[in-house]
């Protein structure tokens, strides 16, 4: 029987200073025992989660310079740098686009699974969002005069990777999108000339990744990057009404949204989800400094379930704890959330179980 109201993650954890630095190569410790400390930093993220109570775990991203850069892991094409505005980590597409390292996702997978006897999770980014963020009018043009033919290069890349992560023991695989859930926001669809036909082209993107795959169970995360707030940045607001048409398109198992952040709209909108997927219900804020009390996460689960079956729902955060790879984020702060959304499962369960 499955369990009623998994704990989950949506996937990144706060770097500490160690990790960043073995991450970008700036550490004490010899190269050939970086992967072993790495690893070791690894171990310590999962039992975190574990001991808070979760049902589903991940590996932090603690591997990855960014969750988006993980592209040029996998491909050639990608030039590695640092953005001169802000100091984090930038990449940025200059040639085409062709696989040359998979794995390198699938690896993450291959390791947590042999760590952990909880169901793991691991995330990708999507393919438009790729191509909302790595290419740039003026460096990227020359080999993709158009954004869109950089998104369809990525999608082989992707789907390859995808194929790995099912056979290196995965049992969700998370594709990262914020992009298309930023179309929630009226003042971003004014930016396009036809925000409706942008909003297909990120779900077309998806479903050439996904489409008959089988053996795991494939999420989509949509935020409206709750998690900026960790840097200062703006949070986008709107209701998920406005992409309903496209979040029913998807070839998905589950879809992970938040509704702890204010404009997150009303819940009523779940009764019109596609009835099959399920709900990653974004129930714990990310925001620092910020601790919901268990009755408040609990309250907005019991929101949720007046709209849909409790059986569909699975509680997560809002967004990954660790937006940008160096966002500064208390991982004792992040412990706490954990366990109170863990415990929220707990009394949950007791009463609709």
């Amino acid at each position: 029987m499955a369990t009623l109201f998994p704990a989950s993650v949506v996937g990144s954890m706060p770097r500490s200073r160690f990790v960043r630095d073995l991450i970008n190569g700036d550490s004490a410790v010899p190269p050939e025992r970086a992967e072993a400390a790495m690893d070791a930093a690894v171990r310590y993220v999962v039992a975190m989660q574990e001991h808070a109570g979760l049902d589903v775990v991940s590996d932090g991203e603690w591997r990855r310079r960014s969750y988006i850069g993980v592209i040029a892991e996998l491909a050639h094409g990608f030039e590695i740098g640092f953005n001169p505005a802000d100091g984090r980590p930038w990449t940025v597409v200059k040639d085409k686009v062709v696989s040359s390292r998979p794995g390198f996702i699938a690896r993450e997978a291959k390791f947590l699974r042999s760590i952990t006897s909880r169901r793991i999770k691991v995330t990708m980014p999507a393919p438009a969002l790729l191509g909302e963020r790595l290419w740039d009018a003026s460096a990227s043009s020359r080999c993709y005069p158009k954004r869109e033919d950089f998104v369809r290069d990525c999608v082989p890349v992707l789907r390859r990777e995808l194929e790995l992560l099912r056979d290196s023991g995965a049992d969700i695989v998370q594709i990262d999108d914020p992009h298309l859930c930023l179309f929630v926001d009226p003042d971003v669809r004014l930016l396009y000339d036809d925000a409706e036909r942008a909003a297909d082209f990120a779900v077309d993107m998806v479903n050439a990744v996904v489409d008959g795959i089988s053996g795991l169970k494939i999420a989509l995360h949509l935020c409206r990057r709750a998690g900026a707030r960790a840097r200062g940045e703006r949070d986008h607001r709107g209701g998920y009404a406005a992409i309903l048409r496209q979040i029913n398109r998807l070839k998905v198992d589950h879809v992970t949204i938040e509704f702890s952040t204010p404009g997150s709209g009303d819940m009523a909108v779940l009764r019109d989800f596609r009835p099959d997927l399920e709900i990653g219900l974004g129930c714990v804020g990310v925001t620092p400094g910020v601790v919901d009390s268990l009755e408040t996460v609990v309250a907005r689960v019991e929101q949720a379930v007046k709209h849909v079956d409790a059986g569909r729902i699975t509680l997560n955060p809002d967004c990954g704890f660790a937006p940008g790879s160096a966002a500064p984020v208390d991982l004792d702060e992040v412990y706490r959330k954990l366990q109170i959304e863990a415990e929220a499962s707990r009394v949950l369960r007791e009463r609709h179980g």
